[in-house]
């Protein structure tokens, strides 16, 4: 079940043609994405591949696979990227991204004190020219999914 008015909706609707960037991984439940419009190489979504609009919408087989996509998310970012941690963040209140997505972004060791905690939604405003490029993002892509398969 998909929602018109969902961006997420929208890409599972194209989901045979995604880049690697949109379709890192996925199984029956769930599809990671790359962040757009960030300036954090890695910064990942976690996706439900149906039209959800709350955590307590999840069916006992989504919630199941959410942890264990967590922890291997984490896991394989911090082999790919060296990261310190992960962040794993989830408010789904945006106009047009109302379908509930989890942010796991890697934490870099140098990341600036007022980037951390909350701060690093800052990241997601940077001014384009710092934005990570469609051609990175398929590139950590494909480690991602080598490392994950």
């Amino acid at each position: 079940m998909t929602n018109s008015d969902c961006y997420t909706c929208g890409k599972e609707e194209e989901f045979d043609d995604l880049p690697p960037r949109e379709c890192v991984v996925h199984d029956q439940h769930w599809r990671v994405a790359h962040a757009f419009n960030t300036a954090v190489p890695g910064w990942l979504v976690l996706l439900p591949r149906r039209h959800v609009a709350a955590v307590h919408d999840l069916t006992d087989a989504e919630a199941s696979a959410l942890g264990m996509w967590q922890v291997r998310l984490s896991q394989a970012l911090r082999s790919i990227t060296g990261c310190t941690k992960t962040y794993v963040v989830q408010f789904a209140e945006a106009e047009g991204f109302a379908h509930v997505h989890f942010h796991i972004v890697p934490r870099m060791a140098d990341l600036p004190p007022e980037h951390r905690g909350p701060g690093v939604f800052e990241l997601l405003r940077r001014p384009e020219e710092e934005w990570v490029t469609p051609d990175r993002a398929d590139q950590v892509a494909r480690l991602l999914r080598a490392r994950l398969q």
